[in-house]
């Protein structure tokens, strides 16, 4: 974990240095060849806070308008939607969820990215748990948005019916966000995606993309604002998007992800925003410091 540590520490020295024009020698590369320095044109991550441009009763109005949708109990059992109950399991995602919101007020942060570094880590249901666990803040606003747009999941996690707009196309400019939209207990937004789309690359780095997520949260006024990512190593489509957000929650799979796996993510992730930490996930021994049936 040091060398990680020591990594991201000078990944961030670098981006530092690149954003005060300093000169610093190029590192050497210890990926693959997509791995890229952050291009000088860019911002880093969007530190500004999200002005609603609607005073509070249109915004309430705003969230009244989204398509209403009620979860099953089963649905979510048998997809590992662990915070829909209160229990014993639900209690790490609550912990999580509230270490996450700390830490993005200390920094005022308002955009999380989640992504994995392969397939199959538990992202999209890391994902579906913060947000379903963020509907029990009744003074808070989330909105989940399903950005793994070439495996698109979150309908079929929820055991919903995607609306016949797809997220992609409020991306493109095509389409307000409710009408590719559902909302759960109130306070939390899903935007979906029904089909897959073939140039979430091109799409998700595209002029447009800042314009149109600062339009969705002038219009919603979200507290926070999560991003259900592809995998970082699968396609170079988290790496495109990654300025977009305040911060990125990287999940690992026990025994299926490796340091190096992590390492290559966090180096990279870190030359473009601030990697918030890593997520152990699957986890099938946990010792007994973890049990707080005592609380349940």
């Amino acid at each position: 974990m040091e060398k990680i540590r020591s990594a991201i520490a000078k990944a961030r020295a670098e981006r530092d240095a690149a954003q005060a024009g300093i000169d610093t020698p190029t590192p050497p590369r210890t990926g693959p060849a997509f791995v890229m320095g952050r291009p000088a044109e860019l911002d880093v991550a969007s530190p500004e806070v999200p002005q609603a441009d609607a005073g509070f009763d249109t915004i309430a109005a705003n969230w009244a308008a989204l398509p209403v949708t009620d979860l099953d109990a089963d649905q979510m059992r048998r997809n590992r939607i662990v915070s829909f109950v209160r229990s014993t399991e639900s209690t790490g995602v609550d912990m999580m969820r509230t270490r996450i919101l700390q830490q993005m007020r200390d920094n005022n942060w308002r955009r999380v990215a989640i992504t994995s570094p392969t397939s199959a880590c538990g992202k999209s249901t890391i994902a579906l748990n913060l947000a379903v666990s963020l509907s029990r803040q009744p003074d808070m606003r989330s909105l989940l948005l399903e950005m793994d747009l070439r495996r698109p999941s979150l309908a079929r996690m929820l055991g919903i019916t995607p609306p016949l707009v797809d997220f992609s196309n409020v991306l493109r400019g095509k389409a307000d966000f409710a009408k590719s939209a559902v909302c759960y207990g109130g306070n939390v937004a899903v935007g979906l995606n029904g089909t897959k789309v073939r140039d979430a690359s091109e799409l998700l780095s595209s002029a447009r993309i800042s314009n149109v997520l600062s339009e969705i949260e002038a219009t919603y006024a979200p507290d926070i604002t999560i991003f259900d990512m592809p995998p970082m190593l699968a396609a170079d489509d988290m790496m495109a998007f990654a300025t977009q957000v305040d911060c990125v929650l990287i999940i690992a799979a026990a025994e299926k992800t490796t340091t190096k796996e992590i390492d290559l993510c966090e180096q990279e992730l870190a030359r473009q925003t601030n990697v918030m930490g890593v997520v152990l996930n699957e986890c099938r021994y946990i010792g007994p410091e973890a049990n707080y049936g005592y609380y349940g």
